[in-house]
């Protein structure tokens, strides 16, 4: 196997300015996930994000981002899974958006609030039947004793909604992570690469640059 310090590609693709961004990183924000949507990267709207127990103890896994709007960004869960129950005891995350191939990053950080219910039945009613069947048979995070198991709830429920409207479950709905710092990463060649974070203050947000 090739070594892994051997592996090593220049970022030349662009630059990131001060000049040339947004007031507001919301709307820098929708210009870049627009531009990665433009590239054709697979799934441009996932993300990973990080949570923590109560007492400190990370985790992160990749999720999709299903809503972007003036207040924040806005994804859907198992309440009960891991990420679900440690959003609701230590309300902070972390995310991350990795366009590789256009050579850029964005992180995000800041608090997290559950979503109103109508909200989460709005989103839950738009889904395809098959996944609102899933978020039914699915105990996330729970451990499993074969996948005959999981598929044996499968069947339960699709006999269970048969020629029936499916409503969402109670355990399962929206977050909406409210930014108090975005960053974003531009690749730039020698490893001297771009890297702008706004910060949220309560007169509004602040531009900064970061050294590499």
């Amino acid at each position: 196997m090739k070594k892994l310090f051997d592996f090593r590609e220049e970022y030349k693709t662009g630059e990131l300015n001060e000049s040339g961004v947004k007031a507001n990183p919301m709307e820098q924000f929708q210009l870049w996930l627009q531009a990665a949507i433009d590239s054709k990267i697979p799934e441009p709207n996932a993300m990973t994000i990080a949570t923590c127990t109560a007492n400190g103890k990370p985790s992160a896994r990749v999720v999709l981002l299903k809503e972007i709007n003036k207040s924040g960004f806005v994804f859907f869960t198992n309440y009960l899974s891991r990420k679900g129950r440690e959003l609701l005891e230590n309300p902070f995350a972390a995310l991350v958006f990795d366009w590789h191939s256009i050579e850029r990053q964005v992180r995000v950080e800041g608090r997290v609030e559950r979503l109103p219910v109508h909200d989460s039945d709005t989103y839950f009613n738009e889904r395809p039947r098959e996944a609102q069947i899933g978020a039914w048979s699915s105990q996330q995070s729970k451990i499993l004793n074969n996948r005959e198991e999981l598929e044996q709830r499968q069947v339960s429920f699709e006999e269970k909604f048969n020629n029936r409207k499916i409503f969402r479950p109670s355990n399962w709905g929206g977050f909406i992570l409210l930014p108090a710092t975005i960053e974003f990463w531009q690749g730039r060649p020698g490893r001297l690469h771009d890297r702008l974070v706004y910060l949220r203050t309560e007169e509004g947000w602040t531009l900064h640059r970061l050294a590499p």
